[in-house]
């Protein structure tokens, strides 16, 4: 059993920058690669960017790619996402998930066997 908690959502302007945070329980975090999804108000939940066990390996969405990045330390148990250049569109509640999966697979919600509660993120114009 993973639990996972998110951190560092908040209300921020066009331009600006975020960082949040995951903190996932248990002695095995570099056995799960991890996750970042997001979902707006009547939307489907869609993929950000995710990172597998060992740190190498990491995917991004289109939507994304250039301006967050995923990061671990297994260390710590945790993963964060960095995200610059931020946009309205970005405006929803952020999830962190683990799963045991790698690669392409990444993508995809149903890969992960367990979800954090969110952290809303939203992007004033």
């Amino acid at each position: 059993q993973v639990q996972l908690v998110e951190s560092g959502g908040g209300l921020v302007q066009a331009g600006g920058s975020l960082r949040l945070s995951c903190e996932a329980s248990g002695r095995t975090f570099s056995h799960y690669s991890m996750g970042w999804f997001r979902q707006a108000p009547g939307k489907e939940r869609e993929f950000v960017a995710a990172i597998q066990g060992s740190g190498i390996g990491t995917y991004y969405a289109d939507s994304v790619k250039g301006r967050c990045t995923i990061f671990r330390d297994n260390a710590k148990n945790t993963v964060t996402l960095q995200m610059n250049s931020l946009k309205p569109e970005d405006t929803a509640v952020y999830y962190c998930a683990a799963t045991t999966d790698f690669g392409v697979r990444l993508a995809s919600a149903r890969t992960y066997d367990y979800w954090g509660q969110g952290t809303q993120v939203t992007v004033s114009s």
